[in-house]
């Protein structure tokens, strides 16, 4: 069966592992300095760094933002459970907004209807890649004077409105490099922001606070001068994980070209279904085709019907606002009728579409 998740390692990284794991420098250093440099140029932003896990980049975003116990934020329970358990850990209340159910992503006015004085920030997931109504959120959040974040769990390289994801306008971009995204590092994320400001706090938080520039004198002691002034964690990308990542942007553009052709066999093969509605991107999007999302009726039924046929569907995640450990298990119908309707199929670099439509 053609699985709907693949890690893609190219065979090339072997022999610069050796390299690595014996060199003696294993943490954060050279090959760490070139893939930011490399996401930089890809996204086309400067402020990018790269962090040892997604569930750290967004507990740094939020030391970064300042938000802390009592806050609120605004999210979509349309999204991955990781992309969520951050505001727990944290004392951050969740406030769910209701989503488009025929995209998924969030409902602008219904996320107005629930900013408050406690609101620091508004969370957009692009849900599976397809990225959600960045404009109109961004233009709230500056009108109401609080923050937009971008959830970018699955959307690395999702182009809006001529532009890759994580130079889009938000505040702060929120990325994962785990082991089935493109590119992955086995397990990393990374941060990219608009303001140089922000940053630069971050870029201090991932690493216990410390400003590198200051920590040790000119015997290379630590510095009893240089002060910490942030909370902070150990949440640097390792010299191995930096490598795998660089080594994959050779072939990235490649790949997501790959999906995007899938994406759009797709759509011809399911052009005359009756009862299978593709979902269509927002205005200005260009998905990257993580998976490919579809509407059906009979929504068991149509996952078996498709694993029958050689291809693994699935609903991907489930709602969150299921979830006892968030405190606010409200009903939201467009959440309902989306989570209800909506599975993904293979649409990665590995699916030869054209060879599996002559097998049937």
């Amino acid at each position: 069966m053609i699985p709907i998740f693949k890690p893609y390692m190219p065979k090339e990284v072997e022999s610069g592992l050796a390299e690595i794991l014996y060199s003696g420098k294993l943490s954060f250093g050279k090959y760490g300095k070139m893939f930011e440099k490399e996401v930089k140029n890809y996204i086309s932003n400067d402020l990018f760094i790269s962090i040892s896990s997604y569930n750290q980049a967004i507990l740094i975003a939020l030391s970064t933002l300042g938000i802390i116990n009592g806050d609120e934020i605004i999210a979509s329970p349309v999204s991955c459970l990781a992309s969520n358990q951050p505001f727990v850990v944290r004392g951050v209340k969740v406030v769910w907004a209701d989503v488009n159910p025929s995209t998924g992503t969030l409902d602008v006015d219904d996320v107005k209807r629930r900013i408050t004085k406690k609101t620091k920030a508004i969370f957009l997931n692009h849900y599976c890649g397809y990225a959600g109504n960045i404009d109109e959120i961004s233009a709230l959040a500056k009108e109401k004077g609080i923050y937009f974040v971008e959830d970018c769990v699955e959307a690395f390289g999702t182009i809006y409105n001529g532009k890759r994801i994580g130079n889009t306008g938000a505040d702060v971009s929120i990325f994962s490099f785990q082991t089935v995204r493109l590119p992955n590092t086995i397990d990393g994320g990374g941060l990219s922001f608009k303001d140089k400001e922000l940053y630069n706090k971050a870029s201090k938080i991932r690493d216990y606070g410390i400003d590198r520039a200051k920590f040790r004198d000119e015997m290379n002691e630590i510095n009893p001068n240089c002060d910490i002034k942030l909370e902070g964690y150990g949440a640097l990308l390792s010299e191995v994980n930096s490598y795998i990542g660089l080594r994959q942007f050779e072939k990235l553009d490649q790949l997501l070209e790959i999906q995007r052709s899938n994406a759009l066999q797709w759509k011809n093969r399911l052009i005359d279904s009756k009862d299978i509605k593709v979902v269509e991107a927002i205005d200005k999007v260009v998905p990257n085709y993580w998976v490919f999302g579809v509407f059906v009726e009979n929504k068991g039924e149509k996952i078996q019907e498709f694993r029958n046929n050689g291809f693994y569907a699935t609903g991907v995640h489930i709602n969150n606002n299921i979830y006892s450990v968030f405190d606010n298990s409200i009903e939201l119908k467009g959440v309902s009728e989306f989570i209800n309707s909506f599975i993904a199929l293979p649409c990665g670099w590995w699916l030869n579409m054209l060879n599996k439509k002559n097998e049937r």
